[in-house]
């Protein structure tokens, strides 16, 4: 799973098999979704001791890859990890962590952070030179049923994103400059096309791409749901957005034309007419989630070719 091998590698984190509901936030849009069909939630993680990174998490899983593909390719292995955040929201601060042994989150993302610059800095050292942070959480915000439900709670939805980006920038501290972090955001992509918030990036474009130290921005595109392309004025100079145009959800192929349309598109909201600052990708993984979607290898095919067709066609190139 996207969520997977990073916190399942840490001590201190304690894996809880069969939780109980109360330990799930309602105002979260995939666990609300999830409970109003009688689903109870699978298994989790909870800090029961102070977390601290005693092994590497996806180093052997970089290392496996770097022995598949000649040397001077080993750059161009993106390694996907999980959000630093993951627990925190889905429990939050009453319940991700043991309270005799954090006193409050500040202290609770602190060590969370140092395991990742540690995991980060041995990646490095192994060779790899790309990451892609996974966080569909982070467009949640975008949901105004979850803005709602923190403030029925009495938490300040602002002042938890804030804290989240604070998060990122601290485990992204110590990154060397030819280190490159990419962000992917999405609202869900189980199966069926089955999504779980809805809501453009208008919310939170202007602290996620100025405030939050990451270099890419891989952004669902493919559907209604994420919006227009408005929100990207707010993107740096200095960085940049792969757009998720190509659907991963639906076998249907995209119309080659429509999605080169679209690029031209967003390029003006960039102010970016040489196109130097913007990319294409599917929207998510073709299978994120153990369900799967309804997509045959032979779909997952033609939609990787129309990418790289498109790529070709538009950029010149396939890689960045």
């Amino acid at each position: 799973m996207f969520y997977d091998g990073f916190f399942d590698n840490l001590e201190g984190m304690t894996l809880v098999k069969d939780p109980s509901p109360d330990l799930f936030m309602d105002y979260v849009p995939d666990i609300k979704a999830f409970k109003a069909v009688g689903f109870k939630g699978g298994e989790t993680y909870l800090a029961t001791g102070k977390i601290k990174r005693t092994k590497p998490c996806y180093v052997p899983w970089f290392q496996a890859l770097a022995r598949e593909v000649p040397a001077e390719e080993v750059k161009h292995i993106k390694m996907t990890m999980a959000a630093p955040e993951w627990y925190h929201l889905r429990h939050s601060g009453k319940f991700a962590y043991s309270h005799d042994v954090y006193k409050n989150d500040s202290e609770y993302f602190a060590d969370i952070a140092q395991a990742y610059r540690e995991e980060i800095d041995a990646l490095y050292e192994a060779g790899c030179r790309n990451i892609q942070i996974d966080d569909p959480l982070l467009a949640y915000f975008c949901a105004e049923s979850m803005i709602e439900g923190l403030k029925e709670v009495g938490d300040d939805p602002e002042k938890l994103l804030d804290s989240y980006i604070q998060l990122y920038n601290d485990c992204l501290a110590t990154k060397k400059p030819d280190f490159s972090v990419g962000l992917h955001l999405c609202r869900g992509n189980f199966k069926d096309g089955v999504h779980f918030s809805e809501g453009g990036y208008d919310a939170i474009a202007v602290k996620l791409f100025n405030e939050l130290n990451a270099d890419f921005y891989y952004l669902e595109y493919d559907t209604p749901r994420a919006g227009g392309f408005e929100p990207l004025k707010e993107l740096p100079k200095n960085k940049q957005v792969v757009l998720g145009l190509i659907s991963s959800k639906v076998p249907k192929l995209e119309d080659k034309q429509e999605v080169i349309a679209r690029i031209h598109e967003a390029a003006k909201y960039l102010d970016d007419p040489k196109l130097t600052r913007i990319a294409i990708s599917p929207q998510c993984g073709f299978a994120s989630h153990i369900e799967g979607n309804l997509v045959t290898e032979d779909d997952v095919e033609k939609k990787l070719k129309l990418v790289s067709e498109i790529a070709t066609e538009v950029f010149g190139t396939t890689v960045w």
